[in-house]
């Protein structure tokens, strides 16, 4: 790969195509930042990003537009991920496009965005006919955010995490809705709720939530931004079981939400779209 973020589309004037276009899609290596993390070789998590979709559209034999919703999940230790804004030139370039049936458009899908990422991705659609049944929920946990506390700081200090290391170890699940980050390349805002379960040393509430405020003027993409929370934290507080899950806001009809965690419950998280979402 030599693709770098500063050759992508973002932050740039671009024409929308309306035809298939799959080389609009520009992948990023995960590992640039994962260096800056000190991560080499074995990873310690495993974990998925979630997209999803909103703004499916294209045309059927007759000409007639059709749409969808899709749910993409790309595996964590895949080597790339997709800078959003080129999926979503991509997911236009279907708009004038005619497909045979919406399996055609689910191939060609898998095919490109897999190729991209360097890895096998999973792909759902979901038709008209089934909309009413897409769910909508909050991450579930006690919520940091009820904490009256004075912030000074905003940029990530690993450094405000504390934990009981000389204790008794717990298991405790915590979301907080005040997550927020900036684009790498353009600043834009990313707005997000995230939710920390664990196990293992008691870890202070007032300091997480610093910790987790301390991204708000970070310029990082959200894959990046989920895997440092998780490294600061596996690093800093010491837990035999971390998991950091964050639901970010949707732009240009997609959202993205990464999962890490070290710990299997046998599934992937849920994919319950947020108030905010």
């Amino acid at each position: 790969m030599t693709n770098i973020v500063d050759l992508s589309p973002l932050g740039k004037t671009s024409a929308y195509r309306t035809d298939y276009a799959p080389e609009l899609l520009f992948p990023i290596p995960r590992q640039g930042k994962r260096d800056e993390l000190g991560l080499s070789g074995t990873l310690p998590f495993f974990g998925v990003d979630i997209w999803n979709a909103y703004e499916i559209s294209w045309l059927n034999s007759r000409g007639k537009p059709q749409v969808a919703i899709a749910r993409i999940t790309v595996p964590a230790d895949s080597p790339n991920i997709i800078e959003s804004k080129s999926f979503k030139l991509y997911l236009n370039s279907f708009n004038q496009t005619r497909l045979d049936s919406v399996d055609a458009l689910q191939a060609l899908l898998q095919q490109d965005l897999s190729k991209a990422v360097g890895a096998s991705i999973h792909i759902m659609l979901t038709q008209p006919d089934g909309f009413d049944k897409v769910a909508m929920g909050e991450l579930d946990g006690l919520l940091l955010d009820r904490l009256d506390i004075e912030i000074d700081h905003y940029s990530p200090a690993p450094e405000l995490l504390k934990a009981a290391l000389d204790e008794e170890p717990v298991e405790e699940k915590f979301v907080s809705h005040l997550l927020k980050s900036n684009c790498l390349v353009t600043g834009q805002p990313d707005w997000a709720s995230v939710q920390i379960h664990y196990s293992g040393p008691q870890i202070d509430q007032e300091s997480l939530l610093k910790y987790l405020i301390g991204f708000r003027e970070h310029n990082e993409f959200h894959e990046q931004c989920v895997e440092r929370i998780f490294v600061d934290i596996l690093r800093q507080c010491a837990p035999q079981q971390l998991a950091v899950y964050a639901r970010y806001t949707r732009r240009g009809g997609l959202d993205i939400n990464p999962w890490r965690s070290n710990f299997s419950t046998g599934r992937n998280p849920p994919n319950l779209r947020g108030a905010r979402q």
